[in-house]
């Protein structure tokens, strides 16, 4: 029997960290446009201006969190592995073929 390979993810670490910063500011952006001054019911440059600014902030940084690829994910795709009875010498010493990406099907 062959061993099962791993699972493996489209989201590495820094797309986690940079969704955890946008959600960050999209909470900040809803939090300063509920709790603006109290005297002018939020309208005021902090509910008016700042809040959608971080709002608009917040989703990009979602967008870009969705779109940029981790580089250790690429990294470890590509490393050649031995084949059982090998030597890591015959590894390096023949050219290595072109390693297609993955195919990720879409359901």
């Amino acid at each position: 029997m062959t061993p099962k390979p791993a699972p493996r993810f489209a989201f590495g670490p820094r797309n986690y960290r940079l969704m955890w910063i946008g959600l960050a500011a999209l909470a900040a952006g809803f939090i300063t446009m509920m709790f603006g001054d109290k005297d002018n019911y939020g309208e005021d440059f902090v509910g008016i201006t700042l809040g959608p600014l971080l709002l608009l902030l917040g989703f990009g940084i979602e967008f870009a969190a969705i779109l940029v690829r981790d580089k250790t994910l690429t990294s470890s795709a590509n490393a050649p592995t031995a084949a059982p009875g090998t030597t890591t010498d015959s590894l390096t010493s023949a050219p290595a073929a072109p390693v297609a990406a993955p195919a990720y099907k879409r359901l």
